[in-house]
């Protein structure tokens, strides 16, 4: 492909897209992106503008940034797309649901940048991952999973993260990327809790929740199997999402896989919780 089509000055909007550049080599194409890139992608903040989201696009950052190609995923709000259209750059919009969404606009956005091999590698890398700990996981408990990636109001992780929790050796409880209330939750017992907030990090309040939300007699809860996954492991769609196979995997299965870094069990925020309230001496 002549390089002289391809984009130069690349504007993200979305930490996925930001984490696909880097994965196929080509962040330095990137000339703006928004802080949750940077918390995602450190290597990201060198150099580059700051801009605000999908979710609060401003056709004026955009521009100041001259880019030939702006790059956003969902969610959005109308007016944010407006404001994207706005800003005269071409632009791709992805709206990933399930975990081949996720192959297709890594490729899609190797291919538009020129590493269309090397993006066909990321995903088989991918897939390679995935298959392994499925193959790991053959013969396990079935264990009930419940992931959530927001708090107020409680909604489901999305089908990709389902998909990874079958992955893992588990069975995923509820329906994927939907509004649900405690009380839903506690009639289906799960045997294991994952929360994964998005723009949370690793920083649930796992014993709060459970006290708010009247979960003490849940089976997860009384078999301390309540963790937190650090958000960007499973909310960035994107090649992340293999770190957070790993966790699940270590919180559904942690006789046979081993405990990873963004994995959090209930023991060790009350740990922290006790640490950080202890006197000065």
């Amino acid at each position: 492909m002549n390089s002289s089509h391809l984009p130069q000055r690349i504007v993200s909007l979305q930490p996925s897209a930001t984490v696909i550049l880097q994965a196929v080599g080509q962040l330095d194409r990137l000339v703006a992106c928004t802080r949750y890139c940077v918390d995602v992608c450190p290597e990201a903040a060198s150099g580059r503008t700051i801009v605000d989201d999908s979710w609060t696009a401003h056709a004026q950052e955009i521009v100041a940034a001259r880019p030939d190609l702006v790059i956003a995923a969902v969610p959005y709000q109308e007016k944010s797309v407006a404001e994207i259209l706005k800003s005269g750059a071409r632009f791709l919009g992805l709206a990933p649901k399930t975990l081949h969404d996720i192959y297709t606009d890594i490729v899609t956005i190797a291919g538009v940048v020129g590493e269309a091999s090397r993006g066909e590698k990321v995903v088989s890398a991918m897939k390679k991952e995935i298959d392994d700990v499925r193959k790991q996981s053959v013969g396990l408990p079935r264990l009930r999973v419940f992931c959530e990636e927001w708090g107020k109001p409680l909604i489901t992780s999305q089908t990709w993260v389902a998909e990874l929790v079958d992955a893992a050796g588990g069975n995923f409880v509820g329906t994927p990327g939907v509004e649900t209330n405690a009380p839903a939750v506690l009639a289906e017992n799960p045997d294991v809790l994952v929360a994964a907030w998005c723009g949370a990090g690793d920083r649930v309040p796992l014993e709060k929740i459970v006290r708010d939300r009247g979960w003490s007699d849940l089976r997860a809860v009384r078999e301390r199997r309540v963790y937190c996954v650090r958000d960007e492991f499973l909310n960035t769609p994107a090649p992340t999402l293999v770190s957070g196979l790993r966790a699940l995997a270590a919180a559904i299965h942690p006789e046979r896989f081993p405990r990873v870094a963004g994995l959090k069990g209930i023991s060790d925020v009350s740990r922290e919780t006790r640490t950080s309230r202890a006197p000065m001496v």
